[in-house]
């Protein structure tokens, strides 16, 4: 546990902060978290993760030597499969000259449905540096009665993270969307504000301090489920009321190119190339296109 770890927990106004700071191990340490098949070690991310990863990461420069990379780390299969890449491409690109460190932190947002803690020993046993914070977003949220919960408390949370990324002297930020996601941004954007744009691949965020990066951006949907299921990684279920209690665009989304992809079998692969000009627009560029 926490107290065993080095870890400073403490409380600063309203806002508890666990943090965990471990140097990471190159050994594998096999513990069961909560049943006999969730064990707390690095896995091998199969070739539809890493290797689409890795073109993703030298594509656009991603990470470089000396760089100190935090990984955003929900529980999610996409930022559980991220993690594991990271770890595998640290071994990677050691060979290839680039030498980089990385970390973890999570934002616990209070919500009843949402408990991230199991990650806490998860993450001490398989020693990578790891950051846990709890912030009341969504108790906030229900206060100030924002148009869009889901935007404000991601707001609030990415706040949260480049927070801890100065604190810590991290000057990369990892975020675990993939292919599918990148898309469906896209036709939300098309659909509604008339604009050609998607998330982007590496920008520097506005204050100019911290790079954020999106590895799977290559990655399919189905391929970080598959890798999670088959390597059984501890997935923290996500049930948040204020996402799920109504239908939602991205929802209708994902519904939408299903039915053409049964259609046209190469669609994401099409898509992937037709957002390549959106994907590498830089912040400091205009970030759309009328």
């Amino acid at each position: 546990n926490c107290g065993s770890q080095g870890t400073d927990c403490g409380s600063q106004g309203a806002d508890n902060v666990c943090r965990i700071d471990k140097s990471q191990q190159n050994g594998r340490i096999p513990h069961s978290i909560s049943d006999n098949t969730i064990v707390a070690r690095f896995h091998h991310p199969p070739k539809s993760v890493f290797k689409l990863s890795v073109e993703a990461l030298e594509e656009y420069s991603m990470i470089c030597n000396g760089d100190r990379v935090l990984l955003a780390l929900s529980g999610g299969k996409d930022s559980l499969s991220l993690l594991h890449t990271l770890k595998q491409y640290q071994h990677y690109a050691a060979s290839k000259g680039i030498r980089f460190e990385f970390g973890a932190m999570t934002v616990d947002p209070g919500a009843e449905s949402y408990d991230p803690s199991p990650l806490i020993p998860y993450m001490a046993r398989l020693g990578v540096p790891y950051h846990y914070e709890r912030q009341a977003i969504i108790e906030s949220a229900m206060e100030s009665l924002p148009n869009s919960i889901c935007a404000y408390c991601s707001r609030m949370k990415r706040g949260r993270m480049y927070a801890c990324a100065r604190r810590y002297n991290y000057n990369v930020l990892a975020l675990g969307q993939h292919l599918d996601d990148l898309v469906e941004s896209f036709l939300m954007s098309v659909f509604h504000n008339g604009l050609l744009r998607t998330m982007k691949a590496n920008y520097t965020e506005s204050e100019g301090e911290l790079r954020v990066i999106r590895p799977l951006l290559y990655v399919r949907d189905r391929d970080t489920r598959q890798f999670a299921r088959s390597a059984h990684l501890p997935v923290i279920p996500e049930n948040c009321p204020a996402c799920f209690e109504a239908p939602k665009e991205r929802h209708r989304m994902k519904q939408l190119l299903a039915a053409q992809e049964l259609l046209f079998p190469e669609l994401f692969h099409s898509l992937k190339l037709a957002l390549k000009p959106l994907m590498s627009r830089k912040r400091d560029e205009s970030s759309s296109i009328n």
